[in-house]
């Protein structure tokens, strides 16, 4: 039985190592290439999944690692209920355009739900850390705190993408909590500030793939929030091809549901691109 205390330190231990290769390797440069589906992947992406595959076999030998790039190339392990999900670089987007909000991401997944995750964003040294039913923590500049959701109150703040903002979202911030104001980040980092109670609603109107969004996903769980799928039920893992449709997620307050506003949204085949 793994002690989750210890493999969350051995995760953001190799999330860390991770992040420092990414930023070698932004120092001294990369060359931007465009995978099957159109969206960039560098030297970096690549680099960083070899050390996290390499310390997960270390941290918790035999089981299985779900990773976007090795996805990508056609290696997808057997795997049943417990497994890890990782993004070595969420945000690509941002990050080739130079960009500070870009991540990494390592999740485990036990029964179609998070168990515990790390998102670390290399550039500012913050990471957040989570295990589902023990708590949620932050390290940064100034050690280690203790993170916990807000109570949904008064003037609601909204966080969402840089990039992936549509209508469908617009229209369902209206009916879910009104005027409100927004916050727009890229990556993973939006389920930190709803984590760390700086936000209280993040709804994303168009696909994921599930490595986007387990770490995430997990840390918010730890500290007191939710997240919805799109018909309204708790969003779960292992689905078809590691895709979500939508979600919504919450300081720990019920939303409305999502679906209404996907069916008469028109972006039923975009491509996941990340958080």
């Amino acid at each position: 039985m793994m002690d989750d205390a210890r493999l969350l330190d051995d995760i953001a231990e190799a999330a860390r190592e991770a992040g420092e290769a990414i930023l070698t390797i932004v120092r001294r440069g990369f060359e931007i290439e465009a995978k099957q589906d159109s969206s960039p992947v560098t030297e970096a992406d690549r680099v960083a999944e070899l050390i996290i595959l390499a310390a997960l076999a270390r941290a918790a030998p035999g089981v299985p690692v779900i990773a976007e790039e090795q996805v990508a190339a056609g290696h997808i392990p057997a795997h049943e209920d417990t497994y890890f999900l990782v993004d070595p670089l969420d945000g690509t987007k941002e990050f080739v355009r130079g960009g500070d909000d870009y991540t990494v991401n390592i999740g485990l997944i036990q029964d179609g739900a998070p168990r515990l995750g790390v998102v670390f964003a290399p550039a500012t040294g913050r990471l957040h850390a989570g295990s589902v039913g023990s708590g949620a923590w932050v390290e940064g500049s100034n050690g280690r705190e203790e993170i916990r959701t807000r109570p949904k109150c008064g003037r609601l703040t909204a966080v969402g993408s840089r990039s992936h903002l549509n209508q469908a979202t617009v229209d369902y911030l209206q009916r879910a909590v009104g005027e409100c104001d927004y916050v727009a980040i890229g990556s993973s980092l939006k389920f930190c500030l709803v984590a760390e109670g700086q936000a209280d609603i993040y709804p994303r109107a168009s696909p994921t793939s599930e490595w986007d969004t387990a770490a995430g996903h997990a840390i918010l769980l730890a500290a007191g929030g939710l997240v919805d799928g799109p018909d309204g039920g708790t969003l779960r893992y292992g689905k078809r091809a590691f895709l979500n449709r939508a979600f919504v997620a919450t300081s720990g307050w019920k939303p409305p549901s999502l679906a209404p506003f996907l069916e008469s949204f028109s972006g039923g085949g975009d491509i996941p691109e990340g958080v």
